[in-house]
């Protein structure tokens, strides 16, 4: 049996797999709202007396950066300890890895019917592949194809620099500069990020807030699903221009990364936000960022763009990459 986890800064979500015909079959799967609780123990612990069970392997894809088997996650005041869950966990050794390490883990176990195709291409069946994933932050990682296959690698480029593109996006900046100093890409593309994106939009005097839109988005614990809610149903240009001008940015982004990692084999977007505001993704915004890299647009234009519609990637990945173990 192996023990799966999927920690974000919203919800960690954990979940036992046993292996059969080499890939991991769900057992039992529970989530936990993350801020809840006052570290990852603590939620390992109950689950495991909620499902006993004898665990061999263990596997936490965390929202952060890995050292020294720890973890501090960027959007929890945690400090994440490996040796720390194998006590909890019962003895077996714990690995700790980046969540998008763990979403591209995942990549190799999904079937078609799992994807949204964005943009066909024409793949490289020897190239190098990327994910990105926007939700509670935003995080990004590689797979570089060596003897025979791709082997997943995590990086932290989603606190890399903001690069505006527009004089819209270079006002966007300068807004969010006078507030936090250092503007990453995290703070304009993620959950929180379109709340700051409708800020700006607001507040420099280009849309009107409604009174009923402004009740919505100070009584909502999650406001970044009012705005892309909103926008879905077209009932505010308010909040279809900010939600329009983040897919813009998740574009340009995506194509970013996609020239940094050479991701020939294809751009592939997880989290939780892509799924949900699919119909955007699909429009024009999108890939006119992405591929508007000037010289580099052939090369654009011919990498696969997919959304990851199945949400258990991560947790199937955090349990393939125990078994390598």
């Amino acid at each position: 049996m192996i023990l799966a986890g999927d920690i974000g800064g919203t919800n960690t979500r954990l979940a036992v797999f046993e292996i059969a015909d080499q890939k991991p079959r769900l057992i039992t799967e529970q989530t936990y709202p993350s801020r809840e609780y006052n570290g990852l123990e603590a939620i390992v612990a109950k689950f495991l007396s909620e499902h006993p069970a004898k665990i061999a392997r263990a596997c936490f894809g965390v929202a952060g950066p890995v050292r020294d088997d720890k973890a501090r996650t960027a959007n929890l005041p945690w400090v994440i300890d490996g040796a720390q869950l194998a006590a909890v966990v019962g003895g077996p050794n714990v690995l700790l890895i980046n969540d998008l390490e763990a979403n591209a883990w995942g990549l190799s176990l999904l079937e078609d019917s799992d994807f949204l195709i964005l943009n066909l291409g024409s793949p490289d069946p020897e190239g190098n592949g990327a994910i990105i994933s926007a939700g509670t932050g935003l995080g990004e990682a590689g797979l570089i194809y060596e003897n025979g296959r791709r082997r997943p690698f995590a990086s932290e480029g989603g606190h890399a620099d903001f690069a505006p593109r527009t004089e819209l996006e270079v006002e966007l900046l300068k807004f969010l500069m006078k507030e936090t100093g250092h503007v990453s890409t995290e703070r304009v593309l993620s959950g929180p990020g379109l709340v700051n994106v409708y800020r700006f939009l607001r507040d420099t005097g280009r849309f009107p807030e409604p009174a009923w839109l402004a009740d919505e988005m100070q009584s909502s614990s999650t406001p970044a699903a009012v705005i892309s809610r909103t926008a879905l149903e077209g009932k505010s240009d308010l909040c279809n221009a900010a939600a329009e001008m983040m897919v813009s940015i998740y574009g340009a982004e995506a194509g970013n990364l996609a020239l940094k990692m050479l991701a020939t084999a294809g751009v592939y977007l997880g989290g939780g936000i892509a799924p949900k505001i699919a119909e955007k993704l699909k429009g024009a915004h999108f890939m006119d960022a992405f591929t508007d890299k000037g010289r580099m647009r052939p090369l654009l234009e011919a990498i696969p763009v997919r959304v990851v519609m199945n949400d258990q990637t991560a947790l199937m990945g955090s349990a393939m990459r125990a078994t390598f173990d």
